[in-house]
């Protein structure tokens, strides 16, 4: 046996864009109503009439919310989380007792089997008591070993794994490393092939539940060699195994009470039976699972809003200035129309995107990785606007409003939970590139062997010739469409609600102009246009707003044709619309007037030490060390602080 690699692996900026191009999906075999709005093509019948849960999935989910609010009501204390920074281990008992564990693992082998719309309520609710308790929960099994198992696991596997992590095993997942972030082809862990089993070394960092987890999904790289291909592969490993080891317990500025961990593999040796997959398929079996997994944090971003409403409406009720409610200020109502509309969008995008999910009709790649990218940005500014609503008070802890009479609100505190949800699962700046990515994948295909630079004269010819019969195609349906017709949409126009109609319009032109000013950006830049990344990112983000513009018209039509408050739920789409067009529109202006060119300049001269002048006058309260934490493998010199709830 060969022994492990002890330094990172050296990789080309070519070779990890290769590695992550590799784990893509490289097909799309189902229609994506995001993907068709980046190519200027709004297809509402891929999302209206809204679809609809089955009445048993309902009933079941229902009747597991219910329980679960009774558990959360009585049973959570959100304060003691934040003083104690650790989750009761009664709280999670207590969890596993109701099957939360288990909530979307499948009847057979013991879990709830709720749908990607139920899981997301739940995570809602139980978030709003305390959002490590829904990081928790989503940790194991959105992104933990249940999903992965399901999808990609041997049946052998799942009959042995999948009913102990429905009733009593939390999981983890280990992809990060002191050293690696977003750029997995640098991964250092490694698994050497021996006998029938493999030999794990390495160390992972932010390993959400690894402190308390019973089961962990570990990424390693195996190396290349007689009868194995090698490369990123998934490994299910226990973490009581001999040579695992969690090193430390992190401590972050919210989410006190989460359990997250550096771990060290220390020749932990892992039978090839607990390999899920084939070697070399461990990104893939990751991205995939984040496909629908990323669903779980714009849940909790929902709920958010939800409680940032409730507090907005009975906070600025009760202060008065200057003889009225707050609330009747119009610099105070922006801010609580704001929220009020933004969290109406937010349910609406969460809502469409998990019922597509379980109706498994659309590939809904692009829509979950938006839903993530908007959820988090906009619960950020919500709950920021909470806490200038509350003023002083938004500032100061609950405890300390407790200890002097007041409310115990912890406003606060809820934005700093939320600040890591632009970090987590994939930073805003990430999936900027990979749903840009995702977008120009069309073009690519068309297009892209002509910016290769790579690629023979041959070959550009013949892409020439196809990119030419794509364009002659699709460039005329660019110019005219629906948008412009005065009685397009028509059935969002009812007697007596806001005009709808007139901003799904606006979403069709809009989404014409998206594409056009892609393919302008195409043209203009060729091979650089992926170095344009603030470019990049203003295009998805205005495809962020598209989308969200039509989910919550969409959600105000169902609303108004099911339930009782369907003119109010207009009132609130038209708001957030019309509030949404505002920003829509500035980011097309700073797609061609913005200081990116400048910005580079300036961030070389940083680097170069041009403008260190500007540091002087102050004193740097960082202590000593690395910036970056030795991960050489070996064995631990540390205490093994792993503590298995049971």
């Amino acid at each position: 046996m060969s022994a492990p690699t002890s330094r990172k692996p050296k990789v080309s900026e070519q070779e990890a864009r290769q590695v992550a191009e590799a784990a893509r999906e490289q097909e799309w075999r189902k229609p994506s109503f995001a993907k068709e709005l980046f190519l200027g093509r709004f297809r509402l019948d891929l999302i209206h009439p809204h679809p609809m849960p089955a009445d048993e999935d309902t009933r079941r989910g229902e009747a597991f919310l219910a329980r679960l609010r009774t558990f959360c009501e009585r049973e959570v204390d959100g304060a003691l989380i934040e003083r104690e920074a650790r989750i009761p281990d009664a709280v999670i008992n207590g969890l596993r007792e109701l099957g939360a564990l288990g909530m979307k693992i499948d009847t057979k082998y013991g879990g709830l089997g709720l749908t990607q719309v139920y899981y997301n309520k739940a995570l809602a609710l139980v978030g709003s008591a305390n959002p490590s308790i829904g990081a928790l929960l989503s940790a194991h099994q959105s992104i933990g070993a249940p999903q992965p198992l399901k999808l990609f696991g041997s049946q052998e596997q799942k009959d042995e794994f999948l009913p102990r992590l429905a009733s009593t095993d939390i999981s983890a997942f280990l992809l990060t490393e002191p050293d690696v972030g977003s750029d997995p082809a640098r991964l250092a862990t490694t698994a050497v092939p021996d006998g029938d089993s493999y030999v794990l070394d390495g160390v992972k960092l932010w390993t959400t539940n690894g402190v308390v987890a019973d089961l962990l999904v570990v990424m390693a790289r195996v190396p290349k060699s007689e009868g194995h291909p090698g490369g990123i592969t998934a490994f299910l490993v226990e973490a009581a195994d001999e040579g695992v080891t969690v090193e430390h317990r992190n401590a972050f500025m919210g989410l006190r009470g989460l359990e997250n961990g550096v771990t060290r593999f220390h020749r932990v040796r892992v039978s090839a039976a607990r390999r899920i997959g084939p070697e070399g398929a461990g990104l893939k079996i990751a991205l995939t699972t984040l496909n629908t997994g990323r669903l779980s944090l714009p849940a909790m971003c929902v709920g958010a809003g939800k409680w940032c409403l409730k507090i907005a409406r009975e906070w600025s009720a009760e202060r008065e200035q200057w003889g009225r409610p707050i609330a009747l200020h119009e610099a105070v109502g922006s801010k609580i129309s704001f929220i009020a509309a933004t969290t109406f969008a937010l349910e609406a995008v969460l809502d469409l995107s998990s019922q597509m999910a379980d109706e498994d009709r659309n590939d809904i790649r692009i829509e979950a990785a938006l839903a993530k990218l908007y959820g988090s940005e906009m619960a950020c500014l919500m709950a920021d606007e909470l806490v200038q609503i509350r003023g002083g008070r938004g500032f100061e802890t609950a405890d300390s409003l407790a200890a002097r009479g007041e409310r115990a609100v912890p406003a606060e505190q809820l934005l700093r939970d939320l600040r890591i949800n632009r970090i987590f699962e994939g930073s805003t700046e990430i999936m900027h590139l990979l749903i840009a990515r995702e977008a120009v994948d069309a073009h690519l295909k068309a297009a892209g062997d002509l910016i290769d630079p790579d690629k023979s004269l041959g070959d550009k010819a013949k892409a020439g010739a196809r990119a030419g019969g794509f364009y002659a195609r699709w460039l005329p349906k660019l110019v005219a469409g629906p948008g412009q017709l005065p009685g397009a949409y028509g059935d969002f126009n009812p007697s007596g609600h806001p005009d709808l109609a007139a901003h799904l319009r606006y979403v069709e032109r809009t989404s014409r102009k998206l594409a056009r000013s892609t393919f302008y950006a195409m043209s203009r830049w060729q091979g650089r246009m992926e170095t344009k990344q603030g470019f990049l990112g203003r295009i998805v983000d205005i495809g962020a707003e598209l989308f969200a513009m039509s989910a919550a018209c969409v959600r105000a039509e169902l609303l108004r044709t099911t339930e009782d408050h369907g003119r109010e739920a207009y009132q609130l789409a038209d708001a957030f619309c019309r509030q949404s067009r505002l920003r829509v529109e500035e980011l097309f202006g700073r797609l061609w007037a913005n200081t990116d060119d400048l910005d580079r300049k300036v961030v070389r001269g940083v680097l170069s030490g041009t403008y260190t002048w500007l540091e002087e006058g102050v004193v740097d309260p960082s202590g000593e060390g690395p910036w970056i934490a030795d991960a050489t493998p070996g064995r631990t010199e540390k205490e093994n602080v792993h503590r298995p709830i049971r």
